[in-house]
């Protein structure tokens, strides 16, 4: 009686066994992405994540100047007014990056492309005197390099950095409505970054808020 409870009992641990399925807990290291290119996606990612909506978009609300209160300061000296109001780019002769905010009359659009832009009115003259990009493609890295918190250094290389700046310009024009219909003639209010290297260069923005009005 006894041999055959014993028998018993070793099938039971053998059949238990059997249907167990061992799993190995990872480690932070492996469930870190890979240092190499093929990680850069999920690590820009999680950046984003940490960064676009916790700091960067409240960073560039409280530090948006008004477009006349800009254009002034960068017409009484773009060095002053970039060491007062915004963050240059890295390299020799990088551009000042500033945020800025301010409304006019749409006078020209092209929502066709991929390069859409609405080009806008803002000290009433009837001419454009700020064009917003609207994606998806969009020209330059301003929102990269306007915030305080992406560093070159921490990055592997320009590639990585470079990344970086697509896929904020990607997140900004994912968050901005493009108008519908014919907006010529109606009003824009806008909130977002631009790159000035120099007083007499048009203004070409990156809006991370568009708001269309009557």
């Amino acid at each position: 009686m006894t041999r055959i409870l014993l028998t018993a009992a070793c099938l039971v641990a053998a059949f238990g066994l059997s249907g167990c399925k061992i799993v190995k807990t990872q480690t932070a290291d492996e469930k870190a992405p890979a240092a190499d290119a093929s990680g850069d996606d999920a690590r820009i990612q999680n950046l984003l994540a940490e960064t676009w909506e916790p700091k960067l978009v409240p960073t560039i609300n409280e530090k948006a100047l008004p477009v006349a209160d800009l254009r002034a300061a960068v017409a009484s000296g773009l060095e002053a007014a970039g060491k007062a109001h915004g963050k240059a780019g890295s390299g020799a002769g990088a551009a000042w990056n500033f945020a800025v905010k301010g409304e006019g009359k749409v006078v020209e659009a092209n929502l066709e492309s991929r390069a859409r832009t609405l080009g806008l009115d803002t000290d009433a003259d009837g001419a454009s005197d700020v064009t917003l990009q609207l994606g998806p493609v969009v020209k330059g890295t301003a929102l990269r390099d306007f915030s305080p918190f992406y560093d070159f250094t921490n990055f592997r290389d320009q590639i990585e950095f470079a990344k970086l700046g697509r896929a904020l310009n990607d997140v900004a024009t994912a968050s901005v409505q493009i108008p519908d219909g014919d907006p010529i003639g109606k009003t824009a209010a806008f909130t977002g970054v631009i790159a000035i290297r120099s007083a007499s260069e048009a203004w070409l923005v990156s809006p991370i808020t568009l708001e269309m009005k009557p």
